[in-house]
């Protein structure tokens, strides 16, 4: 869920810029301070950092978004914060207008700055590690991928798991069906638990069809952002090899695994390949640009991949990428993108900034993505750990195509539905969205994909979506489905 987050400036301040995910996601790290330094003030019952209050945080959310939010005008032009009891609902009032006008979906959003610098930079988070899509039809609950160093890999829990019951311990198994029935997905996110080490849950799966209960506690681990199994590879068919790259999120320790994968492409020769961001909710644009980099060996010093545009009055912070060749990039003549409602922000930055280049010789394979032409930059209030992501900045590919609010499947000139067959491990050429991408890349043809297609409209198997809680944090944001 939820782009800029790293490798931006805004003024004289640093501000990590970036585009993430479904859940809102995107914008800039290293972000410029703000006010609230230190001390205490006795109130009530206890003491609050000066600065802190409520009301003061509130206050300075208001002047925050009044400064830098792309769509000012939708902001009202006096909200009492009185009835919010938090700085959360505060700011989901301000932005209230340009969220009904589809602009702003819970993009703008408090959260940690200990946090979200601790999973960019590393990938750490607090869970099971895995990711989990529910099957909207039938009421059940698959794993979508498993994590390497993490908990449920370890007991035997991988793509293809189906989650029967969840309980925390084997007296009180509630089987999943009962779960949704009361409360939808949000009721399967309550169930598992908060995302804090030591939450210990007890699982009945069904595995390759073999039924067990299962005992998994919740544990600090980092997410490796290009899996050692199947993240990147060489598939050969046909007599001709095709690189695939699965990308999970676009965070710090994604740079150097990048530059290895395409380096394997580099050397093999290969000039066809599959882009897999099908549950890639976005981050770092710094790392949206080195991909594009990397797919750039062919491209002049002068063709651009993104522009980045603020409002009117900050356009002095108006950026533009151009293709910048590293040592490891490759000259593609064919990408399939693999991409479904998961993918977001800046994995749709990637697709839509290869666009200009490759036309049709380009296609989006899967179902339509999010939806998100637009990026946070970070604004701290470092004194209560308190970072506003706040919508300041559109994105657009060399033709100035941005708007895709709706999702990119108007926008390539080429793809090819297809489902996620959790049955198949990711990069299987028996996997359904990975045979589409590779029979494009042969050529063959295909079903286009039309801004309505959803997993919801493909085969039952595929009626699956993938399960984000109300309030998400960092690392569920920018890796939809995480658990």
């Amino acid at each position: 869920m939820r782009g800029k987050r790293f490798g931006r400036t805004i003024g004289a301040a640093v501000a990590l810029a970036m585009v993430s995910g479904c859940g809102g996601g995107g914008g800039t790290s290293g972000a410029t301070s703000s006010t609230g330094s230190g001390g205490t003030s006795s109130g009530g019952g206890g003491t609050t950092t000066a600065g802190c209050s409520l009301r003061e945080r509130q206050d300075w959310a208001a002047a925050t978004l009044k400064e830098w939010y792309l769509f000012p005008d939708t902001l009202p032009a006096n909200l009492d914060p009185t009835p919010y009891t938090n700085v959360g609902d505060y700011i989901d009032a301000l932005t209230a207008t340009a969220r009904a006008q589809h602009k702003d979906r819970y993009f703008t959003y408090l959260t940690s700055i200990a946090a979200e610098d601790a999973y960019y930079n590393s990938g750490s988070s607090a869970g099971f590690g895995v990711r989990l899509a529910y099957d909207t039809v039938a009421a059940r609950v698959f794993v979508a991928e498993s994590f390497e160093g993490a908990p449920a890999l370890a007991a035997g829990i991988d793509r293809g798991t189906e989650i029967l019951a969840i309980g925390t311990d084997a007296s009180n198994l509630v089987p999943v069906n009962t779960i949704i029935a009361s409360g939808g997905a949000q009721a399967v996110s309550d169930a598992l638990g908060p995302s804090t080490a030591g939450t210990t849950r007890v699982l009945k799966v069904v595995t390759g069809g073999v039924t067990s209960t299962v005992t998994v506690t919740k544990t600090d681990y980092s997410l490796t952002p290009v899996s050692s199994r199947y993240g990147a590879k060489i598939i050969t068919e046909g007599g001709k090899q095709y690189g695939y790259l699965n990308l999970r999120t676009f965070i710090n320790t994604a740079d150097p695994a990048l530059r290895d994968a395409f380096a394997q492409f580099r050397t093999a020769g290969v000039t066809d390949v599959i882009v897999d961001l099908r549950y890639n909710g976005g981050g770092l644009i710094s790392i949206a640009d080195l991909m594009g980099d990397l797919l750039g060996a062919n491209r002049n010093a002068s063709d651009v991949f993104e522009y980045t545009t603020f409002r009117p009055e900050k356009s002095s912070n108006n950026s533009t990428h151009t293709f910048t060749a590293q040592p490891q990039s490759i000259a593609p003549t064919h990408i399939a993108f693999i991409g479904t409602t998961g993918t977001a922000s800046a994995s749709e930055l990637v697709i839509n900034g290869m666009v200009p280049y490759l036309h049709a010789n380009e296609a989006l394979v899967g179902t339509n993505t999010y939806g998100k032409p637009v990026g946070q930059i970070a604004v701290d209030k470092t004194a209560c750990d308190d970072r506003l992501r706040v919508i300041a900045f559109a994105l657009q590919n060399a033709n100035h195509q941005g708007a895709y609010y709706d999702g990119l499947a108007n926008f390539v000139e080429a793809s090819c539905q297809a489902g996620d067959d959790v049955t198949y491990p990711l990069g299987d050429p028996r996997e359904a969205s990975t045979r589409s991408a590779l029979d494009f890349l042969e050529g063959k043809a295909c079903t286009k994909i039309t801004a309505s297609t959803g997993q919801s409209t493909l085969s039952l198997q595929n009626k699956r979506e993938l399960i984000t809680p109300a309030h998400p944090d960092t690392a569920q944001r920018e890796t939809p489905g995480l658990f």
